[in-house]
């Protein structure tokens, strides 16, 4: 079980890093869904033991949802460089009205 806690917290690590210092908006996509991954693989983790179906189940719900997130956010990033050129969050963030 310490294999897949020390695997969850590079993948956290790693996704707050590139969440930190990376400035495209695809990249923050891909960090927001490596902190998604992490918390997943700290969800099967701890429920490998229990003799229920909890864990697994919030896992299936969460990659779910993570897929339809990143859907959505996709075509916010997709409609972005359509209309401002460039998918720099600061950059954007300069766009205020």
């Amino acid at each position: 079980m310490s294999y897949y806690l020390a695997g969850a917290a590079a993948l956290y690590i790693i996704g707050m890093y590139c969440l930190a210092t990376k400035r495209n908006m695809i990249r923050l996509i891909i960090a927001i869904e490596l902190l998604t991954s992490a918390a997943n693989l700290n969800f099967i983790a701890f429920s490998v033991n229990q003799p229920s179906v909890l864990g697994q189940s919030i896992v299936v719900i969460s990659i779910a949802l993570g897929a339809c997130i990143v859907a959505v956010a996709l075509s916010i990033v997709i409609y972005a460089y359509r209309h401002y050129k460039t998918l720099d969050v600061r950059e954007l963030r300069r766009l205020r009205w």
